[in-house]
């Protein structure tokens, strides 16, 4: 449900305009040097400073309650917390009976039978990713000196990206856009056939980051297109490199020792400023829906530091499993 990992396992919780929201990390090694320092730059890379950017600012200091001591982790859980200060419910409750287009509004109510808090989406918002990306400041500590770094390709399909979210901006529109995320250094031999196959577990988890409709690896989609000849990986030596890297670091689920490539496909911000159709709840009748409050053109330019953080999550799950995490933090 809102848990995900075997042995570096995380529990995000909360809603975008409750009291607060955070993760719970479980399975993080004792000795681990961690501070609040440590989750600023991710955090920043994650808030909303762009233009095309939703206007709601939160200050997003982390607070560890748990799980550390005299600035190492103590191998107990860790509990990471942010308050939700700069809300604005209001417009919420003028459309909790007409579902927005595009949103979870619709199959909450039938989930939930109407006790879903919609609040700025509540429990389905992406403002929960912050715990997410608290989390794998955590992971990305664990798996050096596995480096990871994610980047946007596109937005809105086009390369330049400024232009394209200027455009959405003044059209009342959104975009989505293409990210690429890519780990270095990764080991070969991590992972499993089938169920537990590296890109079922990645998978897994970078689906769970709201607006995500389409994940690749390596070559991807494009491997449609090519002969064997043209997509096999040529193997140069007995560490397992090789000369091109169409198979995105994986063969038969397992890591290969080339760096680990994969992309994903971010929809278009479904909250937009354009007139929308849907129904009324309570009547049942078709009514025209004009979305208000504060929203992204493109959340797209978020999401890179999220990539990251999933990434990183997953490769420590399996790290761990593996045994392959050196106690190099210890004194």
């Amino acid at each position: 449900m809102n848990s995900y990992g075997r042995l570096f396992r995380l529990n995000i919780y909360g809603e975008s305009h409750g009291a607060d929201i955070g993760v719970i990390v479980d399975g993080c090694p004792a000795g681990l040097p961690l501070s609040a320092e440590d989750f600023e730059a991710d955090l920043a890379r994650r808030n909303p400073t762009q233009a095309g950017t939703t206007a709601r600012k939160e200050d997003d200091l982390p607070r560890i309650t748990s799980g550390l001591y005299q600035g190492k982790t103590t191998g107990s859980p860790l509990h990471i917390s942010f308050a939700n200060r700069d809300l604005q419910s209001d417009v919420y409750e003028k459309i909790k009976d007409t579902p927005r287009p595009g949103h979870a509004d619709f199959v909450a109510r039938k989930k939930f039978g109407g006790y879903a808090d919609i609040r700025g989406g509540g429990h389905f918002s992406g403002r929960l990713t912050v715990g997410l990306v608290a989390a794998g400041v955590i992971a990305k500590k664990i798996i050096h000196p596995v480096h990871i770094s994610a980047r946007l390709l596109e937005a809105g399909g086009q390369e330049d990206v400024e232009a394209a979210v200027e455009r959405a901006i003044s059209s009342g529109d959104s975009i989505g856009g293409l990210v690429e995320c890519r780990a270095d250094n990764v080991p070969a031999g991590l992972g499993e056939p089938f169920f537990d196959a590296v890109e079922a577990r990645l998978s897994h988890l970078l689906f769970s980051i709201p607006a995500i409709r389409g994940i690749e690896f390596g070559a991807g989609f494009q491997a449609a297109k090519m002969t064997g000849s043209e997509h096999n990986d040529d193997i140069l030596d007995t560490e397992g490199k090789t000369a091109t890297n169409h198979a995105g670091g994986i063969n038969g689920g397992i890591s290969n020792g080339n760096p680990l490539v994969f992309r994903a496909a971010v929809k278009p911000t479904s909250s937009i400023s354009l007139k929308q159709k849907t129904i009324e709840f309570t009547t049942g009748k078709p009514v025209e829906l004009q979305v208000s409050g504060r929203h992204d053109s493109c959340i797209a330019l978020r999401t890179p530091v999220i990539f990251e953080a999933a990434a990183a999550v997953v490769l420590a799950d399996f790290l761990l499993l593996e045994q392959f995490i050196p106690r190099i933090w210890k004194s």
